[in-house]
């Protein structure tokens, strides 16, 4: 591997070219002086290989980290989520030209978090630019449907769409339509290190400067253009230092151990499968497609992609000023209940259950961390029942696990702040959402069960105790095919 030496890309030239790129360079420079390039403990031996799944990335990370007898693993500090469309249908020498432009990328910086790792996947629209017979012989199909394991994305039934069921609580603000996207590939590129992220960001979307050096970007017979660009952070403790210096109203009830927007973290090492499970050829005992190992996408996966606005001054402060009339802040008992289920599953602070989170002060992160249990597929229901209200996890276990409670998908969301979307035109918390799933279906029966709309119209529940929906607003979706690694450049070409 070629040594890094220094920032490729500055904090001034992030802030001057961010405004190509929708935003994702200008998030990336606020995260500079806030964000902290972790020395992480341990990574692969440079003799270990490239797993054929492209985003297995356990080899190459270190140990998970126990708080409180819960081991959690942090991903790469930043990720961006680079979003393309073609002109036609890739060359022969386009597929050469692709792979040599990954490798470029890996020649140049570790395949670590505080290198990059990159991967690239397609989407149905890339896949209708090939005859239907090459397709149909290698696409797998499920087992439970006879249907295509990678299809378009639909609304959930919460979203802002016609036909779905609307949310009385949502604000106006966040008020936004959602739309299927119609991009024809995503590069997903990851770093601790922002300036990296960013370099390889550039690099692919034209530079043609990678490290400090004159590198041309890649070119393609079937025209490639860089469509969005949106930047994810990760880490403990930079969503409130973020928070701080935008000045927003709820900053102080941010739990300050906390990776992500809302105060709990989701990177529990038992909330996620190991990465052969949720391919197409399966693992574990996991195998919901016809693909089998040595067929043409047997290491691959479903990757969705969305845009999701948070509200969070409703999920803290309930939408109003507590300076402006009664107490409606939200306390920390509250909001776990719809993060997890009910009952609580931690206490929270007698004392204070709003400042700094309001959790509870004899846990090391004081409520961020929160056992990811499992109650089984029904305990939505029963929770409805019993308690008349649902919580976000206890709604997507529903069908998002084994009978015996095992995950049956990889998240790899995280928090965002940009413009992209708003009403407002200003930066917003974000939530940019993706993950890996055994297949298309799989994803919107699991994303419609967390909406859970059947059961809120069962038992007559209130929308405000109905988990996380009215907070959140997808205004964009795509589901991807995230190929096996040695597929990786532009599959089918070969083919045909």
């Amino acid at each position: 591997m070629a040594p890094i030496l220094g920032k490729p890309v500055s904090r001034r030239t992030l802030l001057r070219t961010a405004g190509a790129f929708t935003g994702a360079l200008g998030t990336l420079a606020l995260l500079q002086d806030g964000a902290i390039v972790p020395q992480r403990l341990a990574m692969a031996d440079p003799a270990t290989s490239f797993p054929d799944v492209q985003f297995d990335l356990g080899p190459f990370m270190p140990p998970a980290v126990t708080y409180d007898g819960i081991p959690v693993g942090m991903p790469p500090v930043h990720t961006v989520f680079l979003t393309a469309t073609l002109s036609g249908r890739p060359s022969w020498a386009d597929q050469s030209r692709m792979e040599s432009a990954l490798r470029t990328v890996e020649a140049n910086y570790p395949y670590a978090p505080g290198g990059i790792f990159t991967h690239v996947s397609y989407s149905d629209n890339y896949f209708a630019r090939f005859p239907a017979t090459v397709v149909d012989a290698t696409m797998p199909r499920t087992l439970s449907g006879d249907l295509p394991v990678l299809q378009r994305a639909v609304p959930s039934p919460t979203d802002v769409a016609p036909g779905a069921h609307v949310l009385e609580l949502r604000r106006p603000a966040f008020n936004v339509p959602v739309r299927m996207e119609d991009n024809d590939l995503l590069f997903t590129v990851r770093g601790d290190d922002p300036s990296y992220v960013a370099d390889v960001v550039s690099w692919l979307s034209g530079s043609n400067k990678l490290v400090g050096r004159t590198i041309n970007s890649p070119r393609f017979d079937a025209g490639m253009r860089i469509t969005s660009s949106r930047a994810m952070f990760v880490q403990i403790g930079l969503p409130r230092y973020v928070a701080a210096n935008a000045g927003f109203a709820w900053q102080s009830f941010v739990n300050s151990d906390s990776p992500m927007w809302m105060g709990f973290a989701d990177q529990q090492v038992d909330a996620a499968a190991p990465a052969q499970n949720v391919t197409f050829a399966g693992g574990g005992g996991i195998h919901l497609s016809t693909a089998t190992p040595g067929s043409y996408f047997d290491n691959g996966a479903i990757q969705h992609l969305s845009h999701v606005l948070l509200d969070l001054e409703q999920f803290y402060l309930n939408g109003r000023d507590p300076d402006e009339g009664p107490d409606t802040r939200e306390p920390f008992d509250e909001r776990i209940q719809y993060m997890f289920h009910s009952p609580a599953p931690v206490e929270q602070n007698p004392d204070d259950p709003f400042y700094n989170g309001g959790g509870p002060t004899n846990l090391t992160m004081r409520g961020a961390i929160v056992r990811n249990q499992f109650h089984g597929a029904g305990y939505a229901e029963q929770s409805a029942q019993q308690f008349q209200r649902m919580g976000h996890l206890s709604t997507l276990q529903r069908s998002a696990r084994t009978a015996d409670g095992r995950p049956i998908h990889i998240r790899i969301d995280g928090p965002g702040f940009d413009a992209m979307d708003t009403t407002t035109g200003r930066n917003t918390p974000k939530l940019q959402f993706s993950g890996f799933f055994p297949s298309a279906d799989f994803f919107a029966t699991m994303r419609a069960n967390q909406s859970s709309v059947d059961l809120l119209e069962k038992y007559d529940l209130d929308e405000e105790d109905h988990g996380l929906e009215r907070f959140i607003t997808a205004t964009r979706r795509q589901n991807y095919l995230i190929p096996p690694r040695r597929h990786r450049s532009f599959p089918l070409a070969e083919l045909v």
